[in-house]
């Protein structure tokens, strides 16, 4: 679509897909479809995990904050970016920018928190069963999800202080479907070799020191696992952390790719493919991967089902019944229920 006139001057341009990754009406369409998914997945999983008794435990209150904020981040991303393609303006300004790096940075920082939180909650629940109701309880873990939210926020209002206050010398297009930091700092003019190491030792407190704290927790529950006599105790304990594995996999492999490596190992193309994986794709598998094999979630899905299809036979019981009583008998006049 053509660029919209409307541009500021002080505006960003963001460029959107690079035609070298897809055709970008194809790839909208695509997106918009992942989107709808996701958003529907994440929800349902929510709405599960608050309605149903047997999952208020530690893991499934954690997996609901996961939900949410793979809800939130999608959705920093996604809207935007559908709007700027069928409007044909991919103008934005200053500040909805600086929000948007504000916002995403605060989420996806969270999110790699979250995950840390997550395989402790596992290490304990089977290295330590008798002990898991104590340490986890319900302070506890509204104090680590307090944690992660904050911890993310502080994190993403010093970058987004820092990087919004340099001067923008060069060109104003942002190679990007939305407003990624390294891809904005390319605009200054301003030397931010300083700065790309703050973004390194960010890095290794938000991804790299949280992935080796993951990788400890597992090693702790495989050798818990090695000595269980019970073979559907193994079976189950791998069940839940092969699941959370495969999610630790596909959010932090991007973020090392685009965060820790050289930035001479990046192009346009590949850091917007990265990305398309990681912020859109990943969200929408999460509620995925946690409900295809967990039969505590299928089986709450199947009860609020069945309580919705109850509902909904009654209901229908009641209009017949209703109909029933309105047709006219011999005599002319309405029958009546007694």
């Amino acid at each position: 679509m053509e660029r919209g006139n409307e541009t500021s001057t002080t505006d960003l341009i963001l460029l959107g897909f690079s035609p070298e990754i897809s055709p970008p009406s194809f790839l909208i369409s695509l997106t918009l479809l992942i989107y709808i998914v996701a958003v529907t997945g994440n929800t349902v999983l929510i709405r599960l995990i608050w309605a149903d008794l047997r999952l208020h435990t530690p893991m499934y209150f954690l997996l609901g904050q996961l939900s949410l904020i793979d809800l939130a981040l999608i959705s920093t991303t996604v809207p935007k970016m559908a709007a700027d393609f069928f409007s044909g303006r991919r103008s934005i300004s200053l500040p909805a920018c600086g929000t948007q790096i504000f916002f995403f940075l605060t989420l996806a920082g969270a999110e790699c928190l979250l995950l840390t939180l997550m395989s402790f909650d596992r290490s304990v629940a089977i290295c330590h069963p008798l002990r898991y109701p104590v340490l986890l309880n319900r302070g506890v873990r509204h104090q680590m999800v307090t944690g992660c939210w904050v911890g993310g926020a502080v994190n993403a209002l010093i970058h987004t202080l820092y990087i919004t206050r340099l001067p923008i010398c060069n060109s104003r297009e942002i190679h990007h479907f939305f407003c990624e930091v390294m891809t904005y700092l390319k605009l200054s003019c301003e030397e931010t070799s300083s700065y790309q190491l703050g973004v390194l030792g960010a890095s290794v407190v938000f991804i790299l020191f949280p992935f080796g704290l993951i990788v400890a927790s597992y090693a702790l529950i495989f050798f818990t696992v090695l000595r269980m006599d019970s073979r559907e105790g193994r079976r189950k304990a791998l069940t839940t952390c092969s699941s959370h594995l495969t999610v630790v996999t596909l959010y932090f492999g991007p973020g090392i790719f685009v965060y820790v490596t050289p930035p001479s190992s990046h192009s346009p193309e590949r850091d917007q493919g990265i990305s398309l994986f990681s912020t859109i794709l990943t969200p929408m598998l999460n509620p995925l991967i946690y409900s295809l094999r967990n039969q505590e979630v299928l089986g709450a899905l199947r009860r609020v089902l069945g309580k919705l299809l109850g509902k909904c036979s009654v209901r229908q019981w009641r209009r017949n019944v209703l109909r029933l009583s309105r047709l006219p008998l011999g005599n002319g006049r309405t029958g009546s229920l007694p």
